[in-house]
C-alpha cells in the first residue's frame, strides 16, 4: 500500500470523540429498541429485496477493492521499478505545462508557482509554463516567483489571458499555441489547476512511467488536500480521495479509468495538440432527442479522457505520487448546499459523456471497464431501493424496521469505511455518516441530473449554460424532465410496493366490506363473521385485509373455525388507527391481549404488539387493529352480505 503524508487536514480529537459518542449512542437505542420478532418470517420480503441489492452492489464493490488491493501490491511495484529504471535513462525532450487559474488569491497562486517552477529547474529538462491567467496580480505573483528562484535557464513562463467564458477556451487557446512550437517527438504536456501545488519529486515520479511505456496516453496521480472548512468539510474531501484512490487503483489493473482528473495529468503532447482534441476541448457538444445540440461548459477532464478512449490509448493512475488542492467550499457555512452544488456539476459532466463511451462497447476498452460505465448509471437507482424500502416497510408494515435499517447501515458503512482507510492509511468516524451522504444524496442528485443534463452551471465562474434562450421553451423543457423523472421513479416505487408486498391488493371480503361501507349508510358495526369465516377457510393467503371502519366479530365465526381446520396460522390486518373490531363476550374469552392477557375491556392490536385468538391448532393473529368487548347486537341490526 503505498504511503500517505503525514500532513492531512483532517477533524479535530473533539470532532471524532464526540461523532464516537454520539455513535454509541445511537446504538444503544438501536439495540434497545429493536424487537425481538423484526427477523421473524413476516420480514422476509424486507430482507430478501434489501439482501438481494445489497449482495449485488457490495459483491461488486468488492470486486472493485480486491482489484485496487492487487494494483497496490502486486502490479504497481513492478510499473514503479520499470518506470525508475527508464527515466534514469531517459527523459522527455521537453515539457508543456498548461495551468489554468481563475480569481486564484496570491498566496495560494504563490505556493503553486513557487512548487511548479521548482520541480521544473529540478527535472532539468526545457520547460514552457503556459500560464492561463485571469488578472494582471497573477502575472506579478508569478515574476515574482521567478525572481525568488533566479529565474531558472530551463523555464520559461508564457502568459494567456482568458476571455472568461470558461476554462475550455482557455485550454484550447494554450493547445493551440503549444502545436504552432512543434513539440519534439516525445514531448510531454502536463494539464493542471492553479490550485494544485506539486509535491517535490512529483516530475520524477510520475512523467518516467512514459518512457517505460510506449501506449500509455494519459495518467493523473494521488490527490490529498488543504482544506478552508469546517472538521465536517475536511473529512469530506479526504473521503472523496479515498474512495477515488480506490477506484483509481482498480481500473488502472485494465490500464483504464474513468477520468483524467484536471487538476493533474500528463498526456503525451503529440496526442493533445491534435486538431479533433483541441476541437473536442473547446467545442464538447452532444446530441440530444430531447435537448437538442448542447454545448459543455465543465467537464473537460471528461472530455480528453473519451478522446483517448475512443482511439484506444491506455491510461494509469500514479498511487504514491501526491499532488495537494487548496480545497474550499463555494460557500463554507453551507455544507449542504456547497456539496450539493460540486456533486451536481461532477455528476453531470459524468452523465453527459458516459452514454457516448458506453456506445463505444468493450471493443476500445475491455470489458470490465465498459461494465464500470454501465454500473455508473445503474447504480443511482440501486442506491435508492434501500431507502424506498425501508420507508415503505416501516409505514405501512412495522416502524421497528427503521431501526434494524439504521443498524444495517452502520454495519454496511463500517466495513466499506474501514476498507477505504485501510488503503488510505488514515481513518476517521465521521465517513461513516458522510459515505452514506454521499451514497444517497449522490444518486438522488445523479437521478435528478439525468434528466436535466443540458442544465450547466460552474460556480467559480459565476456562468451557466445548456438551456434554450427562450423563457418558455426553457420552462416546457423543464416540466417534461420532471413528467420523465417522476415517472421513472414511480416505476421503481411500484415494482418496490409489489415486492416487498407492503401494499397488496385488497381481497374479496375487504372490497365487499368497502362496497357495503360506501352504498349502505347503516351506522352500526358491520358484521364479519360468515365473510371472514369463509376467506380464513378457503384464502390460502396467510393474511386477510381490512378496510378502515367499525365492525363486529361474534360467535358464528368461532363455531365455524372450530369446524374446519385452517391450513396454517392467519392474519387479520387493519388499517393503523382506524379499524376497530367489537367482540362478543364469547369472543373475548378466547383472545388474549399483548401481553397475553384477557380481553376484557378496549385494547390495541398492532405489529409490534399483537393479539391472539387462541383455536385447536393453530393461532389467529390480530394487527393494526383496536379491539373492543360489546354485548351481542340486537337481532334487528342489518347484517351485511358479500
Amino acid at each position: 500500500m503505498s504511503a500517505t503524508p503525514r500532513d492531512h487536514t483532517t477533524a479535530s480529537r473533539i470532532t471524532e470523540l464526540t461523532t464516537f459518542l454520539l455513535g454509541l449512542s445511537l446504538l444503544i437505542v438501536i439495540i434497545s429498541e429493536l424487537p425481538a420478532d423484526v427477523f421473524s418470517p413476516k420480514s422476509q420480503s424486507f430482507f430478501f429485496v434489501i439482501g438481494a441489492i445489497a449482495m449485488w452492489r457490495y459483491s461488486w464493490w468488492a470486486v472493485q477493492a480486491a482489484r485496487s488491493t492487487w494494483y497496490n501490491r502486486v502490479i504497481f511495484p513492478r510499473l514503479r521499478a520499470e518506470a525508475d529504471a527508464a527515466g534514469e535513462l531517459e527523459r522527455p525532450p521537453e515539457l508543456f505545462v498548461l495551468c489554468t487559474s481563475f480569481r486564484i488569491e496570491a498566496r495560494v497562486n504563490f505556493q503553486v508557482y513557487d512548487a511548479l517552477i521548482r520541480e521544473a529547474r529540478d527535472y532539468g529538462v526545457p520547460t514552457t509554463i503556459f500560464a492561463s491567467v485571469s488578472d494582471r496580480t497573477d502575472v506579478d505573483v508569478i515574476t515574482h516567483v521567478m525572481d525568488e528562484n533566479d529565474w531558472p535557464r530551463n523555464v520559461e513562463v508564457r502568459y494567456m489571458f482568458q476571455k472568461g467564458d470558461g476554462k475550455r477556451s482557455a485550454m484550447a487557446e494554450v493547445l493551440r499555441a503549444i502545436s504552432r512550437r512543434l513539440p519534439a517527438p516525445g514531448a510531454l504536456l502536463i494539464s493542471m489547476d492553479g490550485d494544485i501545488r506539486l509535491e517535490p519529486g512529483t516530475l520524477s515520479r510520475s512523467l518516467s512511467f512514459f518512457q517505460a511505456q510506449d501506449d500509455l496516453g494519459a495518467l493523473t496521480t494521488n490527490n490529498r488536500a488543504e482544506v478552508t472548512g469546517n472538521d465536517a468539510t475536511c473529512e469530506w474531501y479526504d473521503l472523496r480521495y479515498a474512495q477515488r484512490h480506490l477506484m483509481m487503483s482498480s481500473m488502472s489493473v485494465s490500464r483504464r479509468l474513468l477520468v483524467l482528473t484536471g487538476r493533474y495529468s500528463v498526456f503525451r503532447a503529440d496526442l493533445a495538440t491534435q486538431p479533433d482534441f483541441i476541437e473536442l476541448i473547446e467545442n464538447d457538444h452532444v446530441e440530444h432527442w430531447r435537448f437538442g445540440n448542447f454545448k459543455f461548459l465543465s467537464g473537460d477532464d471528461k472530455s480528453s479522457w473519451y478522446w483517448l478512449l475512443k482511439n484506444g490509448w491506455r491510461m494509469l493512475y500514479i498511487p504514491d505520487v501526491f499532488v495537494t488542492g487548496f480545497e474550499e467550499l463555494p460557500n463554507r457555512r453551507r455544507f449542504f448546499t456547497s456539496t450539493t452544488d460540486l456533486m451536481r456539476r461532477w455528476y453531470g459532466n459524468m452523465l453527459r459523456t458516459s452514454n457516448r463511451a458506453i456506445a463505444l462497447g468493450p471493443r476500445p476498452m475491455g470489458v470490465f471497464t465498459w461494465w464500470s460505465l454501465i454500473d455508473q448509471r445503474l447504480s443511482m437507482w440501486t442506491t435508492l431501493v434501500g431507502p424506498t424500502v425501508v420507508t415503505l416497510v416501516s409505514l405501512f408494515i412495522r416502524p421497528s424496521f427503521f431501526f434494524a435499517y439504521v443498524l444495517w447501515i452502520l454495519f454496511t458503512r463500517g466495513i466499506a469505511t474501514s476498507i477505504l482507510a485501510w488503503q488510505r492509511g488514515r481513518f476517521s468516524l465521521l465517513w461513516i455518516p458522510l459515505i452514506y451522504y454521499n451514497q444517497v444524496w449522490g444518486a438522488m442528485l445523479k437521478t435528478y441530473v439525468s434528466f436535466r443534463f443540458n442544465r450547466q452551471k460552474w460556480s467559480r465562474q459565476g456562468i451557466s449554460a445548456g438551456e434554450p434562450n427562450d423563457p418558455v421553451a426553457a420552462r416546457q423543457q423543464r416540466r417534461m424532465g420532471h413528467v420523465l423523472h417522476g415517472f421513472a421513479y414511480g416505476v421503481l416505487l411500484f415494482v418496490l410496493i409489489l415486492s416487498t408486498g407492503v401494499m397488496s391488493p385488497p381481497d374479496r371480503v375487504s372490497l365487499h366490506i368497502a362496497r357495503d361501507q360506501t352504498w349502505e349508510r347503516n351506522q352500526q358495526p358491520e358484521r364479519l363473521d360468515r365473510w371472514l369465516s369463509a376467506t380464513l377457510v378457503h384464502n390460502i393467503r396467510d393474511a386477510v385485509q381490512l378496510p378502515p371502519g367499525r365492525f363486529r366479530l361474534g360467535g358464528e365465526l368461532i363455531e365455524t373455525l372450530q369446524r374446519n381446520t385452517l391450513a396454517e396460522s392467519k392474519q387479520i390486518e387493519g388499517n393503523p388507527g382506524a379499524t376497530i373490531l367489537a367482540i362478543s363476550p364469547s369472543v373475548a374469552e378466547l383472545m388474549q391481549g399483548p401481553s397475553g392477557e384477557p380481553i376484557q375491556d378496549a385494547v390495541q392490536c398492532t405489529v409490534d404488539a399483537n393479539c391472539q385468538l387462541a383455536l385447536d391448532e393453530h393461532n389467529l393473529t390480530l394487527v393494526n387493529v383496536r379491539l373492543r368487548v360489546e354485548p351481542e347486537a340486537p337481532a334487528d341490526v342489518a347484517t351485511a352480505h358479500p
